[in-house]
């Protein structure tokens, strides 16, 4: 059972890093099966189909960050540390996952019967992200700018580190989250 699940996940992983290239449209299970090297038909061994590949690599990192946001909400602290866990988890994530991420934010339309789950995991993040959002707002912790710009600018950000990442040879996880803090919690402003 473990080579099994160990072609798996060499199938997830190659698929994930042909969507970001090409696009998940343009892949083939043709194109899946030549880059790991077998025919197509062994393919069929491991995994149903092309959606099912996609709705492994989406579902999954959109569940950690549901499960993140779970334990972000549930820690003590004020709105702004609340902000820096969530701005640390996404550079964590997308460092650890860039491929994955390229399908998350460009090919989740295309999740077929999985689609309503994520749609439900994203929306329940955001309103979780607004919230304390909000919180802060009331709090005095934070300027009171639209919420939905404020979410919006820090959301764009943060979704786009699988572009910015990869292009980087000495990413240094922990330096790249507290310049993203400083940048998006405090600006520019000296």
């Amino acid at each position: 059972m473990a080579v099994s699940e160990n072609r798996k996940e060499e199938i997830i992983s190659t698929s994930a890093k042909l969507f970001k290239e090409r696009g998940y449209s343009a892949v083939t299970m043709r194109d899946l099966a030549q880059a790991l090297g077998i025919k197509a038909a062994s393919l069929y061994n491991h995994i149903n189909s092309k959606e099912e590949i996609l709705s492994h690599i989406i579902i999954a990192i959109a569940e950690q960050f549901t499960e993140g946001m779970s334990i972000i909400l549930d820690s003590e602290g004020t709105s702004i540390n609340k902000l820096e866990k969530i701005i640390s988890q996404h550079v964590e994530i997308t460092s650890n996952n860039y491929n994955g991420m390229a399908s998350l934010n460009n090919d989740w339309m295309h999740l077929g019967e999985k689609l309503d789950y994520y749609l439900d995991l994203r929306r329940h993040y955001e309103d979780n992200f607004r919230s304390i959002l909000k919180e802060g707002v009331s709090r005095n912790e934070l300027k009171n700018i639209d919420i939905e710009v404020t979410l919006f600018s820090i959301l764009s950000t943060l979704r786009s580190l699988y572009l910015w990442i990869p292009k980087k040879d000495d990413i240094n996880e922990t330096r790249l989250g507290g310049d993203l803090i400083e940048v998006l919690l405090n600006g520019i402003n000296k």
